[in-house]
């Protein structure tokens, strides 16, 4: 059985792993700060990123919260998530495009755009299987807690896996973002840009396999 602190790991690491990738907008930070040529420009950019992040976490990972109530049905929901996540990793894998509605989404509008792209992207899906496993189901009692209690325990450690993987996120994504416009610059980019796209689908897969693994 997963350790509850490799969990919080994966929660930290998946963060960390999604601040890194281009595509959940850190190169939008340095260019909002080298239009102002302003450095707080990259703070409020990033603060924005986090935002919609964090919303999307919530959004995704909040029905799964108030379906851990049905603890008689822990198993199958467990299982439907992992496949659910494995189905968009292979979706990814397969197509390899970006959702057009991105596009039209103007840089003026950080948090909006960084809402959807992690939902278009399975970001916030992927938490899901860590945060059924977090949850400890197979420890409830339908018995003797109540529901109330269920529901706060959940909703907290819902809130939590939500700001802490998004918190590493920042971390990862707003040094690489302050590394290029203080000291790399747009050069860097050009040069090293990495297409994350493959990586991506295939720790979908993988995240999604060890949760369908978890669960039965």
């Amino acid at each position: 059985m997963t350790s509850t602190a490799g969990l919080w790991l994966a929660v930290v690491l998946s963060g960390a792993y999604h601040g890194l990738n281009p595509g959940m907008g850190w190169p939008l930070a340095v260019s909002a700060a080298l239009m102002e040529q302003r450095q707080s420009a990259l703070w409020r950019a990033l603060s924005a990123l986090a935002g919609g992040h964090f919303l999307a976490m919530l959004g995704v990972l909040l029905p799964f919260a108030l379906m851990t109530i049905l603890v008689d049905y822990q198993r199958e929901i467990r299982i439907g998530a992992a496949l659910i996540v494995i189905a968009m990793g292979l979706y990814i894998a397969i197509t390899r495009r970006h959702p057009r509605f991105l596009s039209r989404v103007p840089p003026s509008r950080l948090a909006l755009w960084s809402f959807l792209v992690a939902l278009a992207h399975g970001a916030a899906l992927m938490l899901v299987p860590i945060y059924l496993g977090l949850c400890g189901l197979d420890e409830l009692d339908t018995g003797h807690r109540a529901l109330s209690e269920i529901m706060g325990t959940n909703g907290l450690l819902l809130l939590s896996v939500a700001a802490l993987h998004t918190a590493s996120m920042m971390l990862g994504g707003g040094i690489l973002a302050y590394a290029v416009y203080r000291w790399l610059g747009l050069q860097f980019l050009s040069r090293s840009w990495f297409n994350l796209e493959m990586v991506w689908a295939i720790s979908l897969i993988l995240v999604g396999g060890l949760g369908l693994w978890a669960a039965v």
